[in-house]
């Protein structure tokens, strides 16, 4: 099981670290373990949120498959 930081995310999907951590306060963005002080972000989570995100048009995300 792979995990990264919120700063490797962020620079993953040119973003600031302050946004992913208004994203977890707001409870968006993908699921992340938090030990201690420590956030991390586990592979899959990330794939799975980046999947779920999406979209054909302005509208939103895409229904899931098989709705």
């Amino acid at each position: 099981m792979n995990k990264i930081t919120q700063e490797e995310l962020a620079a993953r999907w040119h973003l600031s670290p302050r946004t992913l951590e208004q994203w977890r306060w707001l409870g968006k963005g993908p699921k992340f373990l938090k030990i201690g002080a420590r956030v991390l972000y586990r592979e899959e989570d990330i794939s799975t949120w980046e999947a779920a995100q999406i979209c054909q048009n302005t509208s939103g995300p895409l229904p899931p498959e098989g709705v």
